[in-house]
């Protein structure tokens, strides 16, 4: 007979990331909100650097999904996980180290992102030192995480925990390869990566940080909290059990179709369409386990505000994944690509799965660890609705947005020239669009105010229990049964299930990026193809500071619309020293990879100071700082230097020239600009310089192909 031992729960770490999601759920939709009406008025940016759209875009996207749906998965962990198990966390240090080290990061982040030092990569955008934090903090998680696992009283591990450790596995792996940079300074690296490589890297990491970070962790949260808020059991085991691992086994190689009809060689694109219109089964599935569930408590979803929440996020859930295999068809994807579609569909996904079952997990859990009752069912369903509606109003006007940008592109008249010839118009007719979004936005973040009211109110009245005591039988050591599932055997290996779990997730990515790396025929060079000069690399990274990447793309499809407004269709070889890539995500303006040479310097600058004076009608922020900023040359020698260790042929010696080579080309761009008018002292000292000339420098390499005497 088993000897019955006694233990307690710890609560606190639970309370203390419950609070730090509600209150960086706030933070980070206050950034969202602000930077929509940004995109209305652009007055709103007030020409300051550190309230720009393409500096706190990152902030948004970073603080809500690391800030906010980052605590509200170890806040739905550490509770779920010590009761599934039997058993308190391995250590209390390691999860205060944890939650400390978290929130540190994530302070970090709210620093140095509005300061300009970014990576530019998406959902990757925080410099080296904060990688390498991450990555300690991360593995720290996981170490706690195990170890609760090894002395865990439950023989079987359940569904939820599966995917915890799928998640844990995964991201670490991405994180880490997508990561690989060399340092310049404190807070600038050069990735190792460099154009269509690095864009594979990139959007291998991206859609699988959707995939490891705001989705398998959510289905674990699912079925551990959707059943416990129901009081029934999950509807089917089997099909969890089919749902977890194809969904790791076929996320993983589903990237690429964020690069369809870019220069990524065609194999790679049609390997990324492939699975992704695949992902739709096992995704599917878990929705349907999810719903299923609910049999016979439908009655209950109609009264009881938790599992409102969860129901819509399910229902989102279902939708997004749905969604993402469709886009992921050439001939959608060319509909919706650099369209605000693709705005829309990442905000259901994060609004509707993400956010309302956080707010279904809190509304249920923080009642139980103060041992009282929802303060308010009332204020509770107000915050539903709210919530839901603010979702429609967000998503339906950028669907319809992003359609109305394509058909504005694409359209032709009968004489075969371009209805809209200046992007500007596309831009313009869907403001309106813009503004319905931001008003869907302020519904959300209303309903966070009226949660946060609700909750306190539950703690104020509440009891909050920081150990709660717990007793179960001690865990023997199990004999295999004849005719026993193979599954459940799997479940009581839990390193054996780990381990298969890294191996199930690290073959999609071997068999897409090894190639890349290894076959050189995938990125064809071009001869007239060079590095960037001192000063156009300093003007590359001062564009990369600034966020341009979020609104302006770099990539000319070969669609007969886009060669003829911007010029020549891409090529992978042009690619081959720009570290980071910067392809783009989306058009709020057009796209730049052909703009050089294509207008004067002072009309870029005078854009770059006012751009309403050159683009009536815009709605781009001004840059006024970077005609008062001195030009930091004094890491051009490192900038150098660290290229040449990643094989950009630079000549030797020429890291200690490279400032006198600097000078004379911001001597030239100045002295342009002062001929055509612009009186600014030093003015071949100021980064506005610098950055026109990377500007001028975009696209020119292959011109050289057709006339060999062209210049830069």
């Amino acid at each position: 007979m088993s000897t019955i031992e006694h233990f307690k729960y710890d609560n606190e770490i639970v309370k203390k990331f419950a609070i730090a999601t509600i209150t960086f759920g706030i933070v980070g939709m206050l950034v969202g909100l602000w930077i929509a009406l940004e995109l209305v008025f652009p007055v709103l940016n007030f020409d300051l650097p550190y309230l720009s759209f393409g500096r706190l875009r990152p902030l948004h996207t970073n603080a809500v999904i690391f800030a906010f749906v980052g605590n509200g998965i170890f806040m739905g962990v550490y509770y779920s996980l010590q009761r599934l198990l039997k058993a308190p966390m391995y250590s209390k240090a390691l999860s205060n180290i944890h939650f400390w080290g978290w929130q540190a990061i994530i302070l970090a982040a709210a620093i140095t992102l509005p300061l300009g030092f970014t990576s530019s990569k998406e959902y990757a955008e925080l410099e080296w030192p904060i990688d390498i934090a991450i990555a300690v903090i991360w593995v720290i998680f996981g170490i706690n995480m195990i170890g609760t696992i090894l002395k865990r009283r439950e023989k079987h591990l359940y569904v939820a925990i599966w995917f915890y450790l799928a998640t844990w596995v995964t991201v670490t792996m991405l994180h880490i390869f997508n990561n690989l940079e060399i340092p310049v300074s404190l807070f600038k690296s050069y990735s190792v990566f460099a154009g269509v490589q690095d864009a594979l890297v990139q959007w291998w990491y991206g859609h699988n940080a959707v995939a490891f970070f705001l989705t398998t962790p959510y289905l674990g949260l699912m079925y551990y909290y959707l059943p416990k808020a129901a009081n029934r059991p999950v509807y089917s085991y089997r099909l969890s059990i089919i749902h977890f691992w194809a969904l790791i086994f076929i996320y993983i190689w589903a990237g690429p179709h964020h690069l369809l009809y870019t220069s990524l060689p065609d194999w790679a694109q049609s390997l990324g369409m492939v699975f992704s219109l695949m992902l739709i089964a096992p995704s599917w599935g878990g929705m349907l386990n999810g719903l299923l569930t609910l049999r016979g408590a439908w009655d209950r979803v109609r009264t009881d505000p938790i599992l409102k929440f969860m129901v819509v996020a399910i229902t989102a859930y279902g939708m997004s994944t749905f969604e993402g295999p469709m886009m992921s068809i050439k001939s959608f994807n060319a509909i919706t690509h650099y369209t605000d579609w693709t705005i829309a569909h990442v905000h259901v996904g994060a609004l509707g799965w993400n956010g309302m079952l956080t707010f279904g997990v809190l509304y249920w859990l923080i009642p139980k660890i103060y041992r009282t009752k929802l303060y308010s069912v009332k204020l509770a369903n107000i915050h539903f609705w709210l919530g839901t509606l603010g979702i429609i109003f967000y998503a339906v006007p950028l669907y319809w947005g992003g359609v109305t940008q394509q058909l504005m592109w694409k359209q032709f008249s009968p004489d075969g020239f371009l209805v809209y010839p200046n992007f500007l118009e596309t831009v313009t007719q869907i403001i309106p669009m813009y503004a319905i979004r931001a008003f869907g936005g302020l519904m959300f973040f209303s309903g966070l105010f009226v949660m946060l009211y609700n909750l306190v109110k539950t703690m104020v009245h509440g009891n909050f229990e920081a150990e709660e005591s717990a007793s179960a039988p001690a865990m023997e050591k199990h004999v295999t049964k004849k005719g026993e599932h193979w599954h459940r055997v799997l479940e009581r290996k839990s390193i054996l299930l780990t381990g298969l779990s890294l191996v199930a997730v690290a073959i999609g990515g071997m068999m897409e990026i090894l190639p890349m790396m290894w076959v050189e025929s995938n990125v064809p060079k071009i001869a007239t193809v060079e590095p960037y000069t001192p000063l156009e690399l300093h003007g590359r990274d001062l564009y990369i500071r600034e966020g341009c990447v979020g609104c302006h793309s770099q990539m000319i499809r070969p669609f007969r619309s886009e060669t003829e407004r911007y010029g020549e269709f891409s090529k992978s070889g042009e690619f081959i020293y720009d570290r980071p890539f910067l392809w783009g995500s989306k058009r709020t303006g057009p796209d730049l990879h052909r703009i050089g040479g294509k207008y004067s310097d002072s009309w870029h600058y005078n854009h770059m100071i006012d751009p309403q004076s050159m683009s009536p009608g815009s709605i781009m922020p001004a840059y006024p700082w970077m005609v008062t900023n001195d030009l930091d040359t004094t890491t051009t020698i490192r900038k150098i230097e660290v290229l040449q260790m990643l094989d950009t042929p630079y000549p030797k010696g020429f890291a200690t020239r490279a400032n006198k080579d600097l000078e004379k080309q911001a001597k030239g761009v100045a002295d342009r600009l002062r001929s055509d008018g612009v009186e600014i002292e030093r003015l071949e000292d100021k980064e506005i310089v610098a950055l026109i000339a990377y500007l001028q420098r975009l696209g020119t390499d292959i011109k050289k192909l057709e006339n060999p005497k062209a210049k830069n």
